[in-house]
């Protein structure tokens, strides 16, 4: 899940974190920040998403194309 970062590292991580902001500000901490991540992954669907359209625009007209170009050959 998170890459070459085993349990123990997570725990002294959590430890620190907790040590520095506190019981009650780490919950709202974890709240932005899968927040943020929500934010992000949301934002890269819409690049792929937005990239996507274009190419299968094209693939479609190729396809087309290649059809229209087929079936002109079994006519001739």
């Amino acid at each position: 899940m998170f890459g070459s970062i085993g349990f123990s590292e997570i725990m002294v991580l959590f430890v620190i974190a907790l040590l520095i902001f506190g019981p009650r500000k780490l919950p709202e901490i974890a709240r932005s920040v899968g927040q943020a991540m929500r934010e992000f992954k949301k934002a890269g669907e819409e690049v792929t998403r937005s990239l996507e359209e274009p190419v299968d625009d094209l693939r479609d007209r190729i396809q087309q194309t290649i059809d229209f170009d087929e079936e002109r050959r079994w006519r001739s």
